[in-house]
């Protein structure tokens, strides 16, 4: 018992972790099952569950590694995770710290390309009425490709071949590789810097997925939304499809044909503009036959081969104008004239002299009235006082002091109602008709009420 060891909790943890690190199986392992409890830490790190039917097991995967991941991973994706299994000292519990990770059942790359998709379809980045129409003719064809490549050789002789006239600038970009989505970024910037750029061509020739994977990353596909001069995608073969073909004004099956978009056939035009000037060639003649024909026969009407006669008619009709006006003028000067003689006799029966006597008159009869009434309210104001001056003196004390009442007013000045309000040995106060006298009160004398008591 005494040489038993005993650990410490801390200890026993640390040692579990020193023996899963040591073994060589568990530093390098790939396990497949499905995420739950799914969380992206704001500090970058995944922290999820891997399982299957019958077991589970936490795994890690910190932001220098998750970083590199192709898709989003969620809850219920199925996936394969490479890493090594360790201990966490602090809660004792083994977890698989992952390095990579891939879709199980789907490639990777395919599973990236579809959310990126989803998420730039979403914000509106492939929506038809962001696409811009190409220019007819361009002075300048920008060009975003490997400088090696046979895309480059393929845009540059079919432009020269079509229209010869328009300027190639090439920006050269890496087209495959880590390094490819932010040379193509950079490139694509470079263009929109340069002045006069009419039309800008971005591409590579074909390849895999993988080699064709550049033109598949989000900041590529922004770079090219996000460019002011109209983009041409024109990436790999026919089949092949990339996240900057869905986000381009236009897309190209090839380099090639990209080339055939951005600029017209010059021989095209030429032939056009040879049927345009035969066209115009027949309907000038035609208008001139036409215009002789219409000049023949003014030469050969009745005007120009008897201009006297029609000068005379003119003439003729003139006068016939003229004494048509002369009538039509004497008949409203007439009916004018009839008109005012008509208010005339009207303005004579009506005189303004005897409007005004008659104004008068009335106005005479109203200030009668007028008068009339302001008396009669004045007697009825003047009676009405009367009466109220009557009732008032009938109420007034001094009324009631001359029938040989008078009023009391204790040392205070306060009217006397009752004996209780003065004392024996105050001086009081008696107010009289004409005037007032002061008194001495020696003795205070109570009535007695109806029913033999004493008043309070």
């Amino acid at each position: 018992m005494t040489n038993r060891q005993i650990f410490s909790v801390s200890d026993l943890n640390r040692c579990i972790k020193q023996v899963l690190e040591q073994e060589p199986r568990m530093q390098d392992l790939w396990v497949r099952g499905e995420i739950s409890n799914y969380t992206h830490h704001s500090s970058g790190h995944m922290y999820f569950t891997l399982k299957d039917s019958q077991s589970r097991i936490k795994v890690v995967m910190f932001a220098g590694y998750n970083r590199f991941l192709r898709f989003l991973p969620k809850d219920g994706t199925k996936v394969i995770v490479r890493g090594s299994i360790s201990a966490y000292e602090r809660d004792g519990a083994y977890q698989l710290y992952a390095r990579e990770m891939q879709p199980d059942g789907i490639g990777s790359l395919y599973l990236a390309f579809e959310q990126l998709k989803a998420k730039l379809a979403a914000e509106g980045l492939f929506a038809p009425e962001r696409k811009r129409p190409l220019p007819q003719f361009p002075k300048r064809v920008g060009v975003v490709t490997s400088p090696t490549g046979a895309a480059i050789r393929d845009i540059c002789t079919t432009i020269r071949r079509r229209y010869p006239q328009a300027e190639i600038v090439l920006s050269p970009a890496v087209v495959q590789g880590t390094e490819a989505p932010a040379s193509i970024v950079s490139a694509i910037r470079i263009l929109n810097s340069q002045p006069d750029i009419d039309v800008m061509i971005v591409g590579r020739g074909g390849g895999s997925i993988e080699e064709l994977w550049a033109f598949n990353e989000e900041q590529v596909a922004r770079a090219i939304a996000a460019s002011p001069i109209p983009v041409i995608s024109a990436v790999g073969h026919e089949t092949d499809v990339t996240i900057a073909d869905f986000v381009a004004d236009v897309r190209a099956a090839t380099p090639t044909a990209a080339a055939e978009l951005a600029v017209p056939h010059y021989l095209e035009w030429v032939e056009r503009v040879r049927v345009l000037e035969t066209r115009m060639t027949r309907a000038l003649v035609g208008r001139v036959q036409a215009e002789r024909k219409r000049l023949t026969g003014f030469v050969q009407s009745y005007a120009m081969r008897r201009p006297r006669r029609r000068l005379e008619e003119a003439e003729q009709r003139l006068d016939e104008l003229s004494l048509r006006m002369k009538q039509a003028i004497w008949q409203v000067m007439r009916r004018r004239t009839e008109q005012y003689q008509h208010l005339a006799g009207r303005i004579r029966r009506y005189r303004l002299t005897d409007q005004l006597e008659r104004r008068r008159q009335a106005v005479q009869v109203s200030r009668k009235r007028l008068d009339e009434r302001m008396r009669e309210r004045l007697y009825k104001s003047k009676m009405a006082f009367a009466s109220s001056v009557a009732q008032l003196d009938a109420l007034s004390p001094l009324k009631v002091m001359q029938r040989g009442f008078s009023l009391v007013y204790d040392a205070s000045g306060q009217l006397a109602k009752s004996v209780e309000q003065i004392a024996p040995g105050e001086e009081v106060v008696i107010r009289l008709t004409d005037g007032s006298a002061s008194a001495h009160v020696e003795q205070i004398y109570r009535e007695e009420k109806r029913d033999g008591t004493k008043k309070d």
